[in-house]
């Protein structure tokens, strides 16, 4: 009897361990979305987490196209308790997303892992969003809806019966030899005996990324005050030295839109309280009223980890997991009782009184500054889906606090991941790579997520005003002054360029603030990868690789990437300059470009080589380009004030353009309460331009005062 009770535990074992091909049956979601699942998928994943619906109706407004691979060249296998993905690629096919990455753009010949981390200056995977979604040049896109670390070998992994046959090479003696024969697909290795797969079609990759993010609910659209110019004060202000320092900002007449409260606000940090330190701040209520008097908001710095001191604990503990950090007690956010707990906890004390949004820090990684993944929730959730899904936790609670309030928010994060597309939540770290910031900013539209630039501080006034230009182009622009005390001024001698670009930014916002109405209703992100434009052809120039014995043994050639230009909307294309650069080529895509200062023709589908001299980060429109601004960089964001407008028109040909306009502050829009006014420009006669602006619907929002029309191009 035990003999054969033997027998059929090994015979249970082997099935258990033998591949177990899966037949993929792909259903049809919504226009151009298709879903499969292999295996069995686990009930936690992102799309799950997050709880936001698909924007159904907008992505069956998109065209309607066949399913983009060949179904058949699909595998998906379930082995070892763990899901084999494989997806085909074409010969010249390029591979963008697969995470924030930061020194890179087209991923295709990189191994990763999927691993929400504190981004430690290499693209391994390990990053603040490890968003397992890729996008081809082919013009679509393939989501894996699973919350594990994933493994992913996106054309590097060679098969044995590839299309293309195997040309084993002699490194010996063919110059040709490579470390990385050609690869003709992309897998992944998810460790679950499941998972779901999404794909998003076409036809152009800006329309499979739409389509991704229409289907994770749309991007973000914050408040009209959250895209104007952020401070953030040294660690232990008080309420007279932040007034102080609003008060500076009026004296250099330098624009100020957001005042940062770091860790000191609080009576305890590392870990935290979410109650305010009496000494520091007696009366936050005030501090509030008296800042919005002066159209500033308050944003504060928080961290996930409670201190036993906070009141919150009585009732919080729990709910909370095996480990702490900090000795701090770890929050499971998975748990309905957890969002009431600490959303009632911060209604009373923060946003009763008036705070408008958050900087929720140390939620992504350093190992050491986090919980391990031998960690026990309450929830039963793995330590390492949890260390997955946190930040897009954290985004949706106190999303939905300020949504509660009919009030918009706008903040920063260090985590976050597919699911928190819709979450008015901003990307930062604490790496300080201005070059690789702009790579990051790039790599940022490909993935559902927003990341700022945002400047600390700089060894020179050159670096200094580099910075200052690419912040005021990114979707937060922000000063964290928290640790030096740094000012916009601290180089006076580029004082003015500083402030220039700033005000830039402030009268720039009618389109930015459009650009995020289009990624909150379309899907299209506000700043853009040039590989996501109409167009554009990138350059697939080589450099020969050098040899060195130690960091490229075999002389490998490397591609160069566009990782310095980018788009903010369909019209401005922003190519920065970084300290010691006086000059730079710049990609035009087809079609004619102007000058942003200027008007003047810029180049025509050409590589161009400019030098802007310190003062101004260079700006180019497209022919036809429409860009409404304010009159003056003093315009009010609040609700109810109209503002004037100046729409500048680039080049001759004839154009429309669709602004929106809604109250700026609360979630009405939703209910239907905003509008699009189409900006016509037409050639009246004999060459003469003529620009209108038709008027708001009856009962809409209609915030706009004069409209003036100025033609750039002569």
């Amino acid at each position: 009897m035990k003999s054969l009770i033997f027998i059929a535990l090994t015979l249970f074992c082997v099935c258990q361990l033998a591949a177990q091909d899966q037949k993929l049956t792909w259903s049809k979601l919504a226009s151009g979305v298709w879903a499969a699942k292999a295996g069995q998928p686990e009930k936690v994943n992102f799309t799950n987490t997050s709880g936001v619906a698909p924007k159904l109706e907008a992505l069956n407004a998109m065209p309607n196209i066949e399913f983009p691979l060949a179904e058949n060249e699909i595998k998906a296998v379930v082995f070892d308790g763990k899901t084999y993905l494989q997806f085909p690629l074409e010969v010249a096919e390029k591979i963008f997303g697969l995470g924030l990455n930061f020194k890179t753009v087209e991923q295709r010949g990189r191994i990763l892992r999927l691993h929400m981390d504190h981004y430690g200056g290499k693209d391994d995977g390990r990053t603040h969003a490890p968003v397992p979604f890729y996008v081809s040049s082919k013009g679509y896109g393939v989501f894996i809806n699973s919350a594990r670390y994933i493994d992913v070998w996106a054309g590097t992994a060679v098969l044995k019966d590839s299309k293309i046959p195997v040309n084993a090479r002699d490194r010996n003696t063919d110059k040709n030899w490579t470390s990385q024969p050609y690869s003709d697909n992309v897998s992944f290795l998810v460790p679950a005996e499941g998972v779901e797969i999404i794909v998003f079609g076409g036809p152009t990759a800006l329309d499979a990324v739409s389509r991704f993010n229409l289907y994770n609910g749309g991007g973000c659209l914050p408040p009209k005050w959250g895209l104007g110019f952020w401070h953030r004060t040294p660690t232990l202000y008080n309420d007279e030295k932040v007034l102080n320092e609003v008060a500076e900002f009026k004296k250099h007449q330098f624009p100020l839109s957001v005042i940062g409260l770091e860790p000191g606000w609080q009576s305890k940090s590392y870990p935290c309280t979410y109650e305010w330190d009496p000494g520091r701040f007696p009366d936050p209520a005030k501090l509030m009223t008296q800042l919005k008097e002066q159209g500033i908001q308050t944003n504060l710095w928080i961290n996930p980890y409670i201190s036993p001191e906070s009141e919150l604990i009585k009732k919080l503990k729990p709910f909370t997991a095996s480990h702490t950090v900090w000795d701090g007690y770890v929050p499971d956010y998975s748990l309905p009782e957890v969002n009431t707990i600490i959303g009632d906890h911060m209604k009373k004390y923060l946003l009763d009184p008036g705070v408008s949004g958050f900087k929720m820090d140390e939620n992504d990684g350093y190992d050491n500054w986090l919980w391990p993944d031998v960690t026990l929730f309450p929830s039963k959730i793995p330590a390492e889906q949890m260390r997955q899904l946190y930040g897009v936790m954290m985004q949706k609670m106190t999303t939905q606090l300020y949504h509660e309030q009919n009030h918009r928010t706008y903040g920063l994060v260090r985590a976050s991941n597919a699911g928190g597309v819709s979450f008015p939540y901003v990307i930062y770290n604490d790496y300080y790579s201005h070059r690789d910031f702009i790579t990051a900013l790039i790599n940022s539209s490909f993935i559902g997520v927003l990341w700022t630039p945002e400047v600390r501080g700089s060894k020179t006034a050159e670096e200094w005003l580099r910075r200052m230009q690419t912040v005021c182009f990114s979707p937060l622009a922000m000063l964290n002054a928290w640790s030096d005390g740094t000012k916009p001024w601290s180089f006076p001698e580029v004082e003015k360029q500083v402030a220039d670009v700033a005000n830039l930014r402030m009268q720039l916002i009618p389109y930015i603030y459009t650009c995020f109405a289009e990624y909150a209703f379309y899907g299209r992100p506000p700043m853009r990868a040039m590989n996501l434009v109409d167009g554009f052809t990138s350059s697939d120039e080589t450099v020969k690789g050098k040899l060195n014995s130690t960091e490229n043994p075999y002389a490998e050639a490397t591609k160069k990437e566009m990782k310095d230009q980018f788009m903010v909307g369909d019209n401005l294309l922003v190519a920065p300059l970084f300290t010691g650069e006086t000059e730079r080529k710049v990609i035009l895509p087809k079609g004619k470009w102007y000058d942003f200062y200027t008007g003047k023709l810029a180049g025509e589908a050409e590589v161009i080589n400019v030098k802007p001299g310190l003062d101004k980060i260079p700006v180019y429109v497209r022919d036809g380009g429409i860009i409404p601004m304010f009159e003056t960089a003093q315009a009010s964001l609040k609700s109810g004030e109209k503002n004037n407008l100046v729409v500048r028109f680039y080049g001759k040909k004839e154009a429309t353009y669709k602004l929106y306009d809604d109250d700026g502050e609360t979630f009405d829009y939703e209910k239907g309460a905003f509008s699009w006014r189409e900006i016509k420009v037409i050639d009246a006669k004999g060459g003469k331009l003529k620009g209108s602006i038709s008027k708001a619907e009856k009962s809409k929002p209609d915030n706009i005062g004069t409209v003036e029309f100025q033609w750039m191009t002569e």
